[in-house]
């Protein structure tokens, strides 16, 4: 934060400020410590928020105020792990699959669970593996 007052960042330095007082309040309205695990769900929650308001915007024609909110979607994704790519997620379905024994979309829990626990510390789209495992299974 301090980096980004020196700088002159206000883009940065709203976005960083944003994410501290998420946190803070996370932690003020829940008796347990906050841990990583926790983090990284409410910065999932923030670019989740901030991807409804982009299309919200551009929606309603408002470029100016959508580029903002990428700008902090952008900063809020630097504090998060890397999603998996393509292939590393088809490996993990792949991989579930065989693990589970399942072929048949009635299974798509079980193979959805398995490959979220093979994907475990990345940052991970839920919709995006949903609609690759529903592919896979007929």
């Amino acid at each position: 934060m301090v980096a980004a007052m020196k700088a002159k960042e206000e883009v940065r330095l709203g976005a960083v400020r944003m994410i501290k007082t998420v946190l803070i309040k996370w932690q003020a309205d829940n008796s347990k410590p906050l841990d990583e695990a926790a983090e990284l769900q409410i910065l999932s929650i923030l670019v989740k928020q901030r991807k409804e308001s982009i299309d919200m915007f551009r929606n309603a024609g408002r470029e100016d105020a959508a580029a903002k909110e990428e700008a902090e979607m952008a900063i809020v994704e630097s504090y998060m792990p890397a999603a998996p790519s393509a292939a590393e997620i088809d490996a993990a379905i792949e991989a579930a699959m065989v693990e589970t024994g399942a072929t048949e979309k009635g299974k798509m829990g079980i193979v959805m669970n398995a490959a979220k626990a093979k994907l475990a510390g990345k940052r991970l789209d839920g919709k995006v593996l949903s609609d690759k495992v529903k592919a896979r299974l007929s």
